[in-house]
């Protein structure tokens, strides 16, 4: 069996948690989805998890669960996963749209990331998957960065949709590039632009300021998607979305579709992902506190 990517310490007890056993139970979290304080530890290729003070785990994040219960295959452990929230030096974060023909969260809009492998530290996954989903490379010394939160996530996301096939924890990751959206991105239409995007994977991109992130974050699922946009938001955000005969092209995408809420009986609308917007929060949440700080300087 392969090496557990996530490991909880319950009481001091190490526990590898199987696929059919929620961790945010495990770890004793209240009533309801969280998002609960969570002490962790960032090993290379594994998150371990703890219930209380520990030396392998102290760091505090905040967890939340969205991953539905049901008889599930029990030979089966939890995968860790890592997304990069970056950031551009004008405050502005990437997010890129998954392919419409992936068997796993098709045509949703999220940050890069995937996997972890075992003898990587998370920040080089992380970096690894920006770089393999958007052409991305960062230099280095010209970024920082810290760990924002965890999310545990079961897809299909509902039951009425199917059985959990997949069982995740996935970190999400803030880096903060010293370089500006247009550094970052380049001439998007040369061949030297600088993201060059996996077309198997990701569809289209674009860069996401505070305030409509705002509005994305707020968004609920399980409640109806918003008529009418608040008067401050644009009524579309610039992306850019790559043609299938080659190329890639500008597109307002309206923000109606960004404020879509988890659809009740299909899968594949154009949407935000429910993690996508808990890490959108936890953004707006570090933007605010430096600004707090800022003003007390």
């Amino acid at each position: 069996m392969a090496a557990a990517r996530v490991l909880l310490l319950l009481s001091g007890r190490p526990v590898s948690p199987s696929f059919v056993q929620s961790v945010c139970r495990l770890l004793g979290a209240g009533p309801g989805l969280g998002p609960w304080a969570t002490l962790c530890g960032l090993k290379r290729g594994r998150l371990v998890l703890s219930d209380g003070p520990s030396p392998g785990a102290s760091t505090r994040l905040p967890l939340q669960l969205k991953a539905p219960g049901a008889e599930l295959p029990r030979n089966r452990g939890v995968d860790l996963g890592v997304a990069i929230i970056l950031q551009s030096s004008d405050q502005t974060v990437l997010l890129t749209r998954r392919t419409r023909t992936l068997s796993v969260s098709p045509n949703l809009w999220v940050p890069p990331g995937g996997h972890v492998e075992l003898d990587e530290e998370l920040l080089d996954g992380g970096l690894r998957e920006l770089w393999e989903e958007s052409g991305l490379q960062l230099p280095q010394g010209q970024f920082s960065w810290v760990p924002l939160g965890l999310w545990e996530s079961a897809y299909p996301p509902r039951l009425s949709w199917g059985l959990p096939k997949y069982h995740h924890i996935i970190l999400y990751l803030l880096v903060v590039s010293q370089e500006s959206q247009q550094q970052l991105q380049a001439s998007t239409y040369l061949a030297q632009a600088r993201i060059q995007p996996n077309r198997s994977e990701v569809s289209a991109f674009m860069w996401l300021g505070p305030d409509v992130a705002a509005a994305v974050a707020a968004t609920e699922d399980g409640t109806e998607t918003p008529r009418h946009l608040p008067q401050e938001l644009p009524p579309s955000v610039l992306t850019v979305e790559l043609a299938e005969e080659g190329g890639a092209r500008p597109l307002a995408l309206p923000v109606s579709t960004l404020l879509r809420t988890t659809p009740t009986t299909a899968e594949g609308k154009e949407r935000v992902s429910s993690g996508t917007k808990f890490a959108l929060r936890l953004w707006l949440q570090h933007l605010g506190s430096l600004r707090r700080r800022a003003r007390r300087l």
